[in-house]
C-alpha cells in the first residue's frame, strides 16, 4: 500500500511538471515576434488562450482519469483476499471522499466540478458493489456514507463558496440513495440519509446559499417516504423481502420531513423575512399530505385525533402570522401562502378530529362567520374561506350527493336537516356576497359571486324538483312523471335566472342561466328521450324549447338596459 501511494504521488509530481513547461513554452511564445497586422496579433492572442483553456482542460480530464486508475485499483484489492478488507474498503471509501478537497480549492467552477464528478464517479460505484455484489456493508453503513459525503461536499462548498460541490455531491447522493433503497429492499436508512441532505440543503437556503440541487433532493424524499407508507401499510404477505421496522420509525420519517421544510419556511418568512418560492410552498404542502397519510396507515385510532388537534392549533396560529404581520407587507405572496394553509389546516383538523355529526355543522358555522367578517371588513380572501367552509359543510353533510340525485340520479329519499341548512347558509352566502364589493368587479369577486350561486342555486333546484315530485307523484314516481318533473323545475329556473340577471345585472347568474340551458339540453336526450313516452317527451321539448327562445330576450334586455343608445 505504501508502493501504491508512492506511484500515485509521482505520476501527479510528473504531471504538474509536464503543466509548468507548457505554461513555461506558452510565455515564451508571446516574447515572439508577432505579425505587423493588429488583427493578427488579436487572432494569436485568441489563439494562445484556446491553446492553454484546451491544455488546462485535457490536463483536468488526464488526473480525472488517474484518479478513477487508481480506485479500480483499490477495487482489485478488494476483490482479492491478499489483504485484509475492511482498512482496504476504509481506504478506498477515504480515497472517494479525498477528491473533494482539490475540488474545494478549484479557483474556477470547471476542476472544481470536474473533481467532484470525479469523487461521485468513484463512490457511487464503489458502494454499490460493497453494498449489492460483496454484501460486505450494510446498508445503514453505506447510508451513512452518503449522508456524510453530503455533508463534507456542503461544508467544503460553505468554506470555498463554491456551489458546484455541493450540487454535484447532493444530486449523486440521492439518487444513489434511491437506487440503492430499491435494490437492497431497506429503505429506511438510506431515506434518513435524505432527510440530513434535506435538512443540509434548508441549512444552506436559510444562510442565503441556495443549492438548485434541492428540488431534486425534496422529490427523491418524497418519493422514498411515499415507497415506505405504500409498502409498510400493505400486508405482511406482499412485502415479505423488506425487513420489518417497528411503529415508531414508521410514524417519525413523515413527519421529521414535514419538520423541516416547514421550519425552513417559518424562518425564511418570519426571521428573515423573505418571501416564500413555489417550491417551498409545493414541498410543504406534499410533507403535510404525506405525514396525515403516514399516521392514518400507521396510527389511524388516536393519531388522527391528536393530528386534528395540531391541525386546528397551527391553522389559529397561521392565520394569527397571516393577519397580524403579512397583511400590510409590500409582498402579499406569504399573506395569502399563510392564509390558505391555514384554511387548510382547519379544514383537516375539523375533519380529523369532529365526529360525523358535529363536522357539517361546526363547518357551517364557520363557512357563516367567514363569510361575515369578510363583507364586513373588505378582506375578499376571508369570503373565499368562507365559501370553503361551506363546500366542505355540503359535502359532509350529504347536500352535494342528494342535489346530484334529485337532478339527473335515482329520485332520493327526504333530505335531512342538515342539508336544509347548508342549502339555507348557501343563499345566505350568496346574498352577501352579491351586496359586498361595491364597485368592485374584478375577477376575484366575480368567481365568488359564481361559485356561490351555483352551489345556491343548484340546492334550490333540487328542494324544488324534490317537492314537486313528492306532491305530484310520491316518493316512487314513474321514471317520465320525474323526468318531465325535472325539465320543467329547471326551465323555470333558467327564465329566473335570465330575468334576475337582466334586471339586477348580475352577470354571473346569466352565466348560469346559459349554463343550465346545456345541462337541460344533456338531459332531455340522456333521459327524456330515453324513456320513449311520447306524451311526456313532447311536453319537456315544448317546456325546454320555449326556455330556449325566453332567454336570449331576456338577456338582450339587460344589454338595452346596460347600454342605452
Amino acid at each position: 500500500m505504501n508502493d501504491l501511494s508512492e506511484t500515485l504521488a509521482r505520476l501527479l509530481d510528473r504531471i504538474e511538471t509536464l503543466e509548468r513547461r507548457v505554461s513555461t513554452l506558452e510565455q515564451n511564445r508571446r516574447t515572439w515576434p508577432l505579425a505587423s497586422s493588429p488583427a493578427q496579433q488579436v487572432t494569436a492572442t485568441t489563439e494562445t488562450k484556446t491553446l492553454l483553456q484546451e491544455a488546462g482542460a485535457f490536463s483536468i480530464l488526464g488526473k480525472a482519469m488517474l484518479a478513477v486508475a487508481g480506485a479500480y485499483l483499490l477495487r482489485a484489492l478488494t476483490e482479492s483476499s491478499a489483504l485484509p478488507r475492511i482498512p482496504v474498503v476504509a481506504l478506498a471509501i477515504a480515497y472517494a471522499f479525498l477528491w473533494l478537497i482539490p475540488a474545494a480549492r478549484a479557483k474556477t467552477w470547471l476542476p472544481s466540478v470536474a473533481w467532484a464528478v470525479t469523487s461521485a464517479i468513484i463512490l457511487v460505484p464503489m458502494l454499490w458493489e460493497l453494498t449489492l455484489r460483496f454484501a460486505f456493508l450494510p446498508d445503514a453503513v453505506a447510508a451513512g456514507v452518503l449522508a456524510l459525503f453530503a455533508s463534507a461536499a456542503s461544508a467544503l462548498a460553505w468554506k470555498h463558496h463554491f456551489a458546484e460541490i455541493a450540487w454535484v455531491a447532493e444530486a449523486a447522493a440521492s439518487l444513489a440513495a434511491v437506487a440503492l433503497a430499491l435494490a437492497a429492499h431497506n429503505i429506511a436508512p438510506f431515506l434518513a440519509a435524505l432527510l440530513i441532505a434535506a435538512a443540509a440543503g434548508e441549512v444552506a437556503a436559510a444562510r442565503h446559499r441556495t443549492l438548485r440541487v434541492r428540488t431534486l433532493v425534496a422529490a427523491a424524499a418524497d418519493f422514498l417516504v411515499f415507497a415506505l407508507i405504500w409498502i409498510y401499510s400493505s400486508p405482511t404477505a406482499a412485502r415479505t423481502e423488506y425487513p420489518g421496522i417497528g411503529p415508531a420509525p414508521l410514524l417519525a420519517f413523515a413527519p421529521l420531513l414535514l419538520f423541516i421544510y416547514a421550519g425552513s419556511v417559518s424562518i425564511q418568512t418570519l426571521l428573515l423575512g423573505r418571501r416564500i418560492s413555489f417550491f417551498e410552498t409545493a414541498q410543504t404542502l406534499v410533507a403535510f399530505l404525506l405525514t396525515i397519510w403516514g399516521l392514518l396507515a400507521f396510527w389511524s385510532g388516536p393519531g388522527a385525533r391528536v393530528l386534528g388537534l395540531l391541525c386546528l392549533a397551527a391553522a389559529a396560529a397561521g392565520y394569527a402570522v397571516a393577519f397580524a404581520g403579512f397583511e400590510r407587507a409590500s409582498s402579499q405572496r406569504n399573506f395569502h401562502v399563510y392564509a390558505t394553509g391555514s384554511v387548510v389546516l382547519l379544514l383537516a383538523g375539523c375533519w380529523l378530529s369532529l365526529s360525523t355529526v358535529w363536522l357539517p355543522l361546526i363547518l357551517t358555522l364557520l363557512a357563516i362567520a367567514a363569510t361575515l367578517l369578510g363583507a364586513q371588513s373588505a378582506r375578499r380572501i376571508l369570503e373565499f374561506h368562507g365559501l370553503a367552509f361551506l363546500f366542505a359543510a355540503a359535502f359532509f353533510s350529504g347536500l352535494l350527493l342528494w342535489t346530484v340525485r334529485a337532478l339527473a340520479g335515482r329520485f332520493p329519499a327526504s333530505p335531512a336537516w342538515m342539508v336544509y341548512l347548508v342549502s339555507a347558509t348557501a343563499m345566505f352566502g350568496y346574498t352577501t356576497v352579491a351586496d359586498s364589493g361595491g364597485a368592485d368587479s374584478g375577477w376575484p369577486l366575480r368567481l365568488l359571486r359564481l361559485l356561490h350561486a351555483g352551489l345556491a342555486l343548484s340546492a334550490a333546484a333540487a328542494l324544488l324538483v324534490w317537492a314537486l315530485v313528492s306532491v305530484a307523484a310520491g316518493q316512487n314516481p314513474a321514471p317520465e312523471h320525474l323526468a318531465v318533473t325535472r325539465t320543467l323545475a329547471g326551465c323555470a329556473l333558467t327564465v329566473l335566472l335570465a330575468f334576475a340577471g337582466s334586471r339586477q345585472q348580475r352577470r354571473e347568474l346569466t352565466w348560469l342561466a346559459w349554463t343550465s340551458l346545456v345541462c337541460i339540453a344533456g338531459k332531455l336526450f340522456f333521459e327524456d328521450l330515453r324513456h320513449g313516452h311520447l306524451g311526456f317527451t313532447a311536453a319537456s321539448i315544448f317546456v325546454y324549447a320555449v326556455t330556449l327562445l325566453a332567454v336570449p330576450r331576456l338577456v338582450c334586455v339587460k344589454q338595452d338596459v346596460t347600454h342605452p343608445e
